[in-house]
């Protein structure tokens, strides 16, 4: 078995190397990986002695479009341990093209190596994929070039990716619930209906009696969808596309998003979670020392609702125009009170950066608050949904019968 020769970080950024049998180098970089050891150069033994060709990586042509949020914090987080104990970014990102799970990462960092060679900075590379990371995550690494502190700005991205990680896994979590449950209902609607109700279409007729009209429309549902399915398919295809395209309008969307904020129970969960993000980077980007108008504008890039975006919108002109941030956040009437107060203080007493770290554990115990409050009183609405449910369909089924022993 061939004998590889390893070079990799210990838990204490400290180096060690080594040598292990492995059947090839993809087998070589998961021992190492197993003794609890970060590999940086995995090389086959008999290549250092000379004796024959080294190791070669096989980078995979193609093209990259997206990578998952997922990707983004394996990525950020291989590439802010090994800057962190000074590795150049070239010998960096070299590690991570031969060692990423992700053959889409493994794509991506082949080429910024190329580019950065060339004489481009990491975040000029960047750049050129502002639709794969994001004005957010290209604007940080700027300013940590620019600052010098590429590693602590690293170390904060991290932090904001799992953040955001976990905002969404918390509103997915939140809505999944009550999203199975109508989706359910709906499967037992249509199967009552295509094929429940026509079972007992002989029996109805037998009883001599003319059908309820909650039976008859159930009657006449279930054979309409019966015989036009395929229509029934279509209609809902083009009604789902209808919709997503008419959302991607400027002014449908204005109108949904505005709603959707006065909701009961959506508009809570929606609002804090749109904040959860905002505050996050909007913290980060000014530890890193970008200016407050620009942290706005990074900031607001990650609201989804486009009410809350026009709002601060507002609220970094007037900022840029010479106004205190916490004045100019509390006069658009979106934002909660207690983070306006706070960011307030922090303007007065010099210490900004901390009251935004402070509003960020505040918003994020107030989401998973209004994550809990939503998944409480969800549970009974969807409980008296499905009641209603079965209690109509059970009378549109034995309503006849009833009516029939009466007689």
């Amino acid at each position: 078995m061939p004998v590889f020769t390893y070079k990799a970080l210990r838990a204490d950024y400290t180096t060690q190397t080594g040598k292990v049998d492995a059947i090839d180098a993809y087998q070589a970089r998961k021992k190492v990986k197993e003794m609890n050891l970060l590999p940086t150069l995995i090389l086959d033994s008999d290549a250092v002695d000379g004796k024959k060709g080294g190791n070669k990586l096989i980078i995979s042509k193609g093209r990259v479009s997206t990578l998952s949020l997922r990707e983004k914090i394996d990525f950020t987080s291989t590439l802010e341990i090994l800057t962190s104990t000074g590795i150049p970014i070239i010998e960096a990102l070299l590690f991570v093209e031969q060692n990423s799970d992700s053959k889409n990462v493994r794509i991506l960092t082949h080429e910024f190596r190329k580019q950065i060679i060339g004489g481009s900075t990491l975040g000029e590379t960047l750049e050129k994929y502002r639709n794969i990371f994001g004005r957010v995550y290209i604007g940080l690494v700027k300013a940590g070039e620019d600052s010098g502190e590429l590693d602590k700005t690293l170390v904060r991205m991290l932090e904001l990716l799992k953040k955001q990680d976990a905002v969404k896994g918390k509103v997915i979590g939140a809505l999944i619930y009550p999203a199975v449950v109508v989706l359910l209902a709906i499967v037992a609607i249509l199967i009552m209906l295509i094929f429940v109700f026509p079972a007992f279409e002989e029996m109805f007729n037998n009883l001599g009696k003319p059908l309820p009209p909650i039976t008859k429309a159930c009657m006449n549902a279930g054979v309409w969808m019966k015989k036009w399915w395929p229509v029934l398919i279509v209609s809902v295809i083009i009604l789902v596309g209808g919709f997503n395209w008419a959302y991607k309008q400027p002014e449908f969307r204005k109108r949904i998003d505005s709603l959707v904020l006065h909701l009961p129970l959506l508009s809570e969960l929606l609002k804090f979670s749109n904040f959860s993000n905002f505050i996050a980077v909007l913290q980060v980007s000014y530890e890193a020392g970008i200016p407050i108008v620009d942290c706005l504008f990074l900031a607001n890039l990650t609201m989804d609702n486009h009410t809350l975006k026009t709002a601060i919108q507002s609220a970094a002109q007037k900022v840029q125009q010479g106004t205190h941030l916490s004045i100019a956040l509390k006069s658009i009437n979106q934002v909660p009170p207690m983070m306006t107060f706070m960011i307030a203080t922090g303007e007065q007493s010099g210490r900004l950066g901390d009251s935004l770290f402070h509003c960020v554990n505040f918003i994020d115990k107030k989401l998973d608050g209004v994550i809990d409050t939503f998944t409480k009183l969800i549970e009974p609405i969807l409980m008296v949904f499905i009641g209603v449910l079965v209690g109509f369909l059970g009378l549109a089924l034995y309503l006849p019968l009833f009516q029939a022993y009466q007689s």
